[in-house]
């Protein structure tokens, strides 16, 4: 687990980069492997933030650091990757007045507009 949190998180920061620059993010890749691998990224970086959460609630502390301590820096990473995924949001809404989609998952096309 703590591999693919390090693993996760710069492909995080790059598809961060590409949303902020673009306003959407990597390509799909050939058959679609780049987007399945941000895809999968993500969800492994919230899992993170979510088990951290949960463990500090629970327990009174994040995760365990683990050997090396490469469970706590995935923890750290992840965390770090949530505020630039919020700052990169913000930044958006600010600079061109518009949110990412998360199509295939959701479509709030009606309700909000959607960086092209």
């Amino acid at each position: 687990a703590a591999a693919a949190g390090l693993v996760a998180n710069p492909v995080v920061w790059v598809s961060l980069q590409s949303v902020k620059s673009t306003g959407g993010g990597l390509p799909a890749g050939p058959f679609g492997l780049l987007g399945a691998l941000e895809g999968v990224s993500y969800l492994v970086v919230v899992g993170f933030v979510i088990a951290a959460l949960r463990s500090k609630v629970t327990t009174g502390s994040g995760l365990p650091a683990g050997p090396g301590g490469i469970l706590g820096a995935a923890e750290g990473l992840s965390f770090l990757s949530v505020v630039g995924g919020l700052v990169v949001l913000g930044l958006l809404v600010v600079d061109k007045g518009c949110v990412p989609n998360a199509l295939p998952l959701l479509d709030y096309s009606a309700y909000v507009t959607v960086c092209q």
